[in-house]
């Protein structure tokens, strides 16, 4: 395990630089900008994306291509031609944002071995997708790590953080710009005090309860309308814009993009199943729990993006339901 110097280098660190998308582009810029020496940038291999299967690059290759630096796309990060060829840029730490896991033998290589950037507050939201589920989990504020690289995900010692607000106001989008701000800043102020001898490391504490941020997929970004209407505008504003939250139908499945809490009032009538659908002052309102909410915008199936009343005005047949 590496250990940091605990007095001034008297120089700039040699750098290799370990992400792939935008966020850790964003990261490899302000890196390149720094007075560190990015000698080399691992990405993953381009993948086939979009309607018509085009092999894209990711945006840290466009971003290290654009620097014009040394760069590697590894399948295996255990094949020693990778390990020869890392080991070649003779790099004094790696930085890792976004990336996959990393084995032992690679983040375990240079003097002071590997650094990660983690959108989240550590321990809180460990995992993958800890923007997102700040958001869903209702939190007011979230924030970015880095900490030192060790065997179990994103348990290592947290060297340094930066707390970020997040308002009512704010959607996954918004928490993104603040967070990936925050971070490209936090990555050099790391490497920073590490060359100044000032960089202490801390275990990460578990004494409270622990929210996690699993990947997300089909089932947990599905709306349970039997939740409150909290929960499910909490849920509605942590998927957007990506990957959406979604709900079934008997037309199919409904993206729910945008939606705000109803009074008693403005609900049209008060009691009613979670679920259930209601038109009410230009408003298509659905039950929840404990109250209604009223869905501004959705993408419906087979459509575009548009508001929810006037979708659901449209119809031939009401929409009852929801959740079916």
């Amino acid at each position: 395990m590496a250990v940091f110097p605990t007095s001034a280098l008297n120089r700039t660190l040699r750098v290799a630089f370990f992400g792939t998308p935008e966020f850790a582009a964003v990261c490899l810029d302000s890196l390149v900008a720094s007075p560190h020496d990015v000698v080399g940038v691992v990405t993953a291999p381009d993948r086939r994306s979009g309607r018509g299967q085009k092999i894209q690059p990711s945006a840290v290759k466009t971003a290290a291509e654009a620097h014009s630096l040394p760069l590697l796309q590894p399948s295996n990060l255990k094949d020693p031609e990778f390990n020869e060829a890392l080991a070649a840029w003779e790099a004094d730490v790696f930085i890792v944002v976004a990336f996959r896991m990393l084995p032992e033998v690679v983040w375990n290589a240079p003097e002071f071995g590997t650094i990660n950037l983690h959108a989240s507050l550590l321990p809180q939201l460990r995992g993958a997708a800890p923007i997102q589920w700040a958001i869903i989990h209702g939190l007011d504020a979230s924030g970015v790590s880095t900490f030192s690289l060790q065997h179990a995900i994103d348990t290592g010692d947290v060297l340094l953080q930066e707390r970020v607000a997040i308002v009512e106001a704010d959607d996954a989008g918004a928490l993104y710009e603040k967070l990936v701000h925050n971070g490209k800043t936090l990555i050099v102020e790391t490497l920073n005090r590490l060359v100044a001898g000032e960089l202490i490391p801390r275990p990460q504490s578990t004494d409270q309860p622990l929210l996690e941020a699993p990947k997300l997929n089909r089932e947990n970004t599905s709306i349970n309308w039997s939740e409150t209407t909290d929960n499910v505008i909490n849920k509605i504003r942590g998927l957007h814009p990506f990957p959406k939250a979604w709900t079934p139908s008997i037309l199919g499945d409904i993206k729910v993009l945008k939606a705000h809490a109803l009074d008693a009032a403005d609900a049209l009538r008060s009691e009613g199943q979670p679920g259930d659908v209601a038109l009410t002052k230009n408003v298509l309102a659905v039950r929840c729990s404990d109250g209604w909410i009223g869905i501004d915008e959705l993408i419906p199936p087979g459509k575009g993006r548009m508001s929810g009343f006037a979708w659901s005005n449209g119809l031939q047949t009401p929409l009852l339901r929801l959740g079916i």
